[in-house]
């Protein structure tokens, strides 16, 4: 018996098949991508360490799986990140909305050198200002103008959306949106 015999028999025939993508998420040490993800996996936060090369996460959304290649932000690690480019559909670029001005900058720095990367810059972006619940955080409005987004991600599909990990309800919906850019980007290059 076939394993698609015994999966019928133990599952009530299989579970329509939801459309899987492969993105990169990236962004600095300390913008909370490892924990954004883990959460979104219902896995606790609490055991969260930050990421030092890369790990891979499938999180499951109703109408797709979305393969997340997650990369370390260090310094010595950021300049691997384009090793990794190839494959993706779409890119999670998290920012500390709530960070100092230096690391604001490198990240500014980091996400227009994304946007402008050959194997990226074609594919649909979401930005994630996170860490909205902290006190010192910048509003989505002054981290626009500061990447200067309009001007840079003029003609690209990129979403810029506030986040913190109090409010999931919020980063599914971000993510919801990225997954209509995903299916838009693939239908038009089927």
């Amino acid at each position: 018996m076939g394993p698609l015999c015994f999966r019928a028999l133990c599952c009530k025939g299989p579970p329509p098949a939801r459309p899987e993508y492969d993105l990169v998420c990236i962004g600095l040490t300390g913008s909370g991508k490892t924990s954004l993800l883990s959460k979104l996996c219902s896995e606790s936060p609490d055991s969260v360490v930050s990421t030092t090369g890369f790990s891979i996460k499938a999180v499951p959304f109703q109408n797709a799986i979305l393969n997340v290649k997650e990369l370390g932000g260090a310094d010595n690690i950021r300049k691997y990140w384009s090793r990794y480019y190839q494959g993706s559909q779409g890119v999670i670029f998290v920012l500390d909305s709530a960070s100092s001005e230096d690391d604001l900058e490198t990240a500014r720095n980091e996400l227009h050198s994304a946007l402008q990367h050959p194997q990226l810059c074609t594919l649909p972006f979401l930005i994630l200002a996170n860490h909205q619940d902290k006190p010192a955080a910048r509003s989505v409005q002054e981290v626009k103008k500061y990447f200067e987004l309009e001007p840079l991600a003029r003609g690209k599909r990129w979403i810029l959306q506030p986040c913190s990990l109090d409010d999931m309800e919020a980063l599914k919906d971000s993510f919801s949106q990225l997954i209509n850019l995903l299916e838009d980007h693939e239908a038009v290059r089927m």
